[in-house]
């Protein structure tokens, strides 16, 4: 015969508690208090209202806000005795109030947990939002100040991981606060739709009492910017929808990627082929066998990572794809996979950020990678279109000139005017003027290209804009 226990959240009808295996199987307080903030915050609200519609009287108010603003204060001084018995952050907090204040038994009027949990997330949610952007930010602000300390730096840009054409490193680093920007981009408007308010949906089907849920939504913010309530219409698909959930997940993966490619190129940057950077020893790990070796572990970790905020995106679309409507216990399982996502993508943010600040350009090897010759086939295809050749004929003509660079072992910029014209007569004595790196670089002035002028104005454009931010 299984042991019982008691639950609070069983009704009169059951005649016993839970088996102890599946009290252990189906508690979640032990992940789920980290909602314990928002909880306590929609049921002040919801008590509030309770009051404005005439169901707590003035004093009953006054206890039950006392009540959780006490709790509250004993779970920040880590007072308060979470107890898996009941189940969850929501009755934890239940139970306690009702202990400290009878009238803590009328605060479930009108709500079901399935509502209050639908309110708690979204209200996690979005503040998870808020902190991650000031971290994507502060990963911006590392980007641009290492990328304006080597503005004038070269280094090639790849393709295929080959050499392709000559770029400054500063127009590589901004390529990722780019990246980022989009990011900050989709999490506002995750938090748009994030931002609406479930409470009032009761389980699945509302209420008969009178509730005000515009006062609720406008009490916890939920409104747009014009000040007005943001309320969730259907009140089935309100209780089981995770769509913001699954989008939060989904914009902090790509995040993750975006980290993961940045890692990436610091890893190859930082290794002997390259040595393009010099990573502080702090941010470095050594090999327990051999002494000589400075690893980039910071790095790999962040690349590692995302794995696993891409993991949590594909078990959340999992977990819902077969859910009929609407609220099932299976939705239990999202909370796992969202706070994982946050505190992954959170740290790993906050260790690439001081980590570039502590990360050094090695101007010298860069340049010399930047001046390969070769890095200037396509200018010297172009040079030939401005002659008046076809952009087509120009990239053979070229090809040709390289394979000939090549046979003889001789740099591009090396072959003679008499070499040129012998594979095509177009090429004149200006020709060799092509291989100037710094002329090239200046004549790459195209928005959004990587010439000098352009990539000191983007530089300008992203510390005002920066700076302007929180």
């Amino acid at each position: 015969m299984s042991k019982k226990s008691t639950v609070v959240a069983r009704s009169g009808r059951f005649q016993g508690g839970p088996a102890v295996e599946a009290a252990g199987f189906s508690e979640s307080v032990s992940f789920d208090w980290r909602l314990w903030e928002h909880d306590i915050r929609g049921s002040i609200a919801h008590a509030r209202m309770l009051h404005r519609i005439g169901v707590l009287a003035k004093a009953e108010l006054r206890a039950i806000v006392r009540g959780l603003e006490g709790i509250a204060a004993d779970i920040l001084r880590g007072r308060f005795r979470w107890r898996a018995e009941f189940e969850d952050v929501h009755m934890n907090i239940e139970a306690e109030l009702t202990r400290r204040v009878p009238a803590g038994a009328k605060l479930h009027t009108g709500r079901s947990r399935n509502d209050q949990v639908a309110l708690d997330m979204r209200m996690w949610v979005r503040d998870a939002i808020i902190v991650l952007n000031r971290d994507v930010r502060d990963l911006q602000r590392a980007l641009v100040d290492l990328a304006a300390h080597n503005a004038g730096v070269r280094l090639p840009g790849y393709t295929h991981l080959q050499r392709a054409q000559p770029v400054l490193v500063a127009h590589h680093l901004l390529a990722y606060v780019e990246m980022l920007e989009r990011d900050i981009q989709r999490f506002g408007g995750c938090y748009v739709r994030a931002n609406v308010c479930p409470l009032g949906s009761g389980a699945l089907a509302g209420s008969t009492l009178p509730l005000d849920r515009e006062f609720v939504a406008r009490q916890l913010g939920f409104v747009d910017a014009a000040g007005r309530p943001k309320l969730t219409r259907n009140s089935m698909d309100a209780v089981s929808d995770r769509d913001f959930a699954v989008e939060f997940c989904g914009v902090a993966a790509l995040l993750a990627v975006h980290l993961s490619r940045l890692a990436e190129d610091l890893v190859l940057w930082a290794s002997a082929e390259f040595d393009f950077i010099r990573i502080a020893d702090s941010y470095t790990t050594g090999s327990s066998l051999m002494p000589q070796k400075k690893n980039p572990d910071i790095a790999e970790l962040a690349r590692g990572k995302s794995g696993r905020v891409i993991g949590n995106l594909v078990a959340l679309l999992t977990l819902l794809k077969g859910l009929p409507m609407s609220y099932n216990r299976d939705l239990q399982e999202d909370k796992e996979r969202l706070f994982d996502t946050v505190d992954t993508v959170a740290a790993t943010l906050r260790v690439l950020a001081p980590m570039l600040r502590h990360t050094t350009i090695h101007a010298p090897a860069c340049e010399a990678a930047a001046s390969d010759p070769h890095l200037l086939a396509t200018d010297l295809a172009e040079y030939l279109v401005r002659k008046g050749m076809p952009f087509r004929r120009a990239h053979h003509v070229v090809g040709a000139v390289v394979a000939l660079a090549d046979r003889r072992g001789t740099p591009l910029d090396q072959l003679t005017l008499k070499d040129l014209q012998a594979v095509d007569r177009t090429f004149r004595a200006d020709a060799p003027a092509v291989f100037n790196l710094q002329q090239a670089l200046a004549r790459r002035n195209l928005p959004g290209g990587p010439g000098t002028n352009e990539v000191r104005r983007q530089l300008a454009r992203w510390r005002k804009l920066l700076s302007a931010q929180p």
